[in-house]
């Protein structure tokens, strides 16, 4: 009998939680997560940022205030993922977007925490790993939501533009692509 992956518990966990029933553009909020971790495997992104990108909603985010998970049992998800990918996933939940986004591509720039109120300033490869799960999540809405494109694409470009520098090769050609520019 094959041993069970950290994809195959979280998609457990993601079930247990009520991620396959929840409404999500494109299907289920399940579907969507699991599109964005593929998205992430295709432009060559690491076990755990693929990981992240498959949880990144479990405590709600800016854009999807509707948990799983709150943000005091953090433990529960990273005996599932790890702490590494859970890290990543509290960062994307936790971000301030109107506070965080406008100097997001700066390196010194603090992050804002929606939870705490606190700031802090992540490391480089965190920024980066938030950048790219930012990328794949927002570009799978756009492909499977049409309205969605139209009322949000050119301002997501623009973002994706000015984060450049984070981004890998493969998320920037896809931001193009999917975002008209490409």
């Amino acid at each position: 009998m094959p041993v069970p992956t950290s994809t195959d518990q979280a998609l457990a966990l993601l079930r247990q939680l009520g991620a396959e029933s929840m409404a999500h553009p494109g299907g289920t909020l399940l579907t969507h997560l699991d599109r964005v971790r593929t998205r992430l495997a295709g432009w060559g992104a690491r076990p755990a940022l693929r990981l992240a990108g498959l949880c990144h909603a479990c405590y709600g985010t800016d854009g999807f205030p509707e948990p799983l998970l709150p943000p005091d049992r953090r433990t529960d998800l990273a005996t599932v993922i790890g702490a590494e990918a859970e890290a990543i996933v509290y960062l994307y939940a936790a971000c301030d977007r109107t506070a965080t986004y406008p100097s997001l591509a700066d390196p010194a720039a603090p992050f804002h925490d929606r939870f705490t109120g606190a700031a802090h300033t992540p490391s480089p490869g965190l920024r980066r790993d938030f950048a790219e799960l930012t990328a794949a999540n927002e570009l799978d809405l756009a492909d499977h939501d049409a309205a969605f494109r139209e009322r949000w694409g050119a301002e997501l470009l623009a973002l994706f533009t000015r984060i450049r520098p984070l981004l890998s090769e493969a998320a920037w050609d896809d931001c193009r692509t999917v975002l008209g520019d490409g």
